[in-house]
């Protein structure tokens, strides 16, 4: 087996010889920046996938692979700096290490933080010293740099914590939740007038507000949203198999029997939840 190194540079060798202009891969030679971003943003979703269906079987075999796939990302882009010299996969390193040691004081350095809140608090500081000094000759928002790409829910959590760590922010819970109630109320409006532009107006404002709710519950949103769908997906799954089970296809059963099949689905996972803390 390699060492950590050598097998660092071998990776590193094949991306060399996959753009190189007379022996290379035609694929690899003709990709740029803009080009493997998409191939970038599956790549870290599979790596998500990869790690809860890892801790859910215990198997770890297939995110060893999903992770090998993202570094080679990592290392793909590397290579186009390094060809418009512009950095290299060693200045992308140094550049992370700097980074770590820097927005971790408590650790290689002197200064004291206990709590999670505040080593929360200095990140966040440490992340505003950083944009401030990326854009010394111009006002900074507070609301810079967060990136564009991110899925739609985290975004909104994010530019809700920017905002909050400055001090923009609701009291309590209490407070958002009144907020949601409110978003809901105004969204039942634009149903009532029939205002397909307000109401996707009205809509957003209210999924923005829900955001806001699950950060003050100290909840990701993303994370929920998938947790929600995998259960619902689970619970169809188990609609589809009584369904499967009466001969009949499924566009012929009422939405009576479908709601039916529903609801037992809903009463065995119940059940199935009992006798499990049971035995354990």
């Amino acid at each position: 087996m390699l060492t950590e190194q050598a097998s660092m540079n071998k990776l590193r060798w094949i991306m060399s010889a996959l753009r190189d202009p007379e022996t290379g891969c035609p694929w690899d030679i003709k990709q740029d920046f803009a080009s493997i971003v998409p191939h970038t943003i599956e790549e870290a979703y599979e790596v998500a996938d990869a790690v809860i269906d890892a801790v859910e079987q215990q198997d770890f075999s297939e995110l060893e692979k999903e992770l090998g796939d993202l570094l080679f990302q990592i290392i793909f882009y590397s290579q186009l700096g390094q060809e418009q010299k512009q950095f290299d996969f060693d200045s992308v390193v140094a550049a992370i290490c700097e980074k770590l040691i820097r927005r971790h004081p408590h650790v290689f350095g002197d200064k004291k933080l206990v709590s999670d809140a505040d080593i929360n608090a200095n990140w966040e500081d440490e992340k505003v010293q950083e944009r401030q000094q990326k854009n010394a000759n111009e006002p900074i928002s507070i609301l810079a740099d967060i990136p564009r790409n991110l899925p739609a829910l985290s975004q909104a959590a994010k530019i809700q914590k920017r905002c909050a760590h400055a001090g923009f922010d609701w009291h309590n819970i209490e407070d958002v939740f009144a907020k949601v109630a409110e978003e809901v109320e105004e969204v039942k409006v634009e149903i009532e007038q029939n205002n397909p532009e307000a109401l996707a107006e009205e809509l957003g404002d209210l999924m923005f507000a829900v955001v806001n709710l699950c950060r003050h519950a100290k909840q990701d949103p993303e994370q929920l949203l998938r947790q929600a769908n995998q259960k619902f997906t689970t619970r169809f799954h188990g609609v589809e198999k009584q369904v499967q089970d009466s001969g009949i296809i499924f566009e012929q059963h009422s939405l009576e029997t479908l709601e039916a099949y529903w609801q037992q689905v809903k009463c065995d996972e119940k059940k199935s939840t009992l006798k499990y803390l049971k035995e354990k």
